[in-house]
């Protein structure tokens, strides 16, 4: 697993807008940098062979030779809306924006987002037919975070993939929980959990199961 890097206590995040990747500002702000080391590439950004999400869901033809995931993140107010991924290569500002997005804010803390969940999610809200941002209620949760969660709810797994940067739990505000989830469920990747109550569902890019 990469190591989680924490950010400086008076960190503000900015809001990034459609295509628009405020790459120095997000650096100076996370103080990530804007390349990663070798080996966190190789661990955070798998080659397209090894995508869990069916290229075709993904790819539905040559005149889609780009990707794009809109997320917004109703507890901090911040929004990524962009092209993360041209001609079979990932953009590398668009995943750090993505990571810094999905931050744990309990901790102020990142961990590298696998990209293959930003192909799930992406193939998601193709799935729903929509562009409007799926909301983000929990992203990447330090050992701290789930530590903390598991002490309020047993149900909290204790190697969670929250930990590994490979879950988010979404809505999509406007549409049932029920909706998202059949829809993360039709794709048959990864692992999908629904909470009603709650109105969200989880995804991971683990194993194929649901709950």
């Amino acid at each position: 697993m990469a190591a989680a890097h924490t950010l400086p206590p008076a960190t503000t995040a900015p809001t990034l807008r459609r295509r628009t990747l405020l790459c120095g500002a997000l650096a100076a702000l996370t103080g990530l940098p804007l390349r990663t080391s070798i080996a966190q590439r190789r661990q955070a950004t798998p080659q397209p062979e090894a995508h869990p999400v069916p290229a075709a869901l993904l790819d539905p033809g040559a005149d889609h030779p780009e990707r794009a995931l809109a997320l917004y993140n109703p507890q901090t107010g911040e929004g990524v809306q962009t092209v993360y991924w041209v001609r079979g290569h990932y953009l590398e500002p668009a995943l750090q924006a993505f990571t810094y997005l999905l931050r744990d804010t309990r901790v102020n803390a990142v961990m590298p987002i696998d990209p293959a969940l930003l192909d799930l999610l992406s193939a998601v809200q193709t799935q729903l037919e929509t562009d409007a941002p799926l909301y983000i209620l929990s992203g990447y949760r330090a050992p701290a975070t789930n530590a903390r969660l598991r002490r309020v709810n047993r149900r909290a797994a204790r190697q969670s993939l929250h930990m590994a940067g490979k879950a988010v739990d979404i809505r999509l505000p406007g549409r049932p929980a029920a909706q998202v989830r059949r829809a993360a469920a039709a794709l048959q990747v990864g692992g999908v959990g629904y909470y009603p109550t709650a109105q969200f569902v989880h995804v991971d890019t683990g194993r194929v199961r649901f709950w």
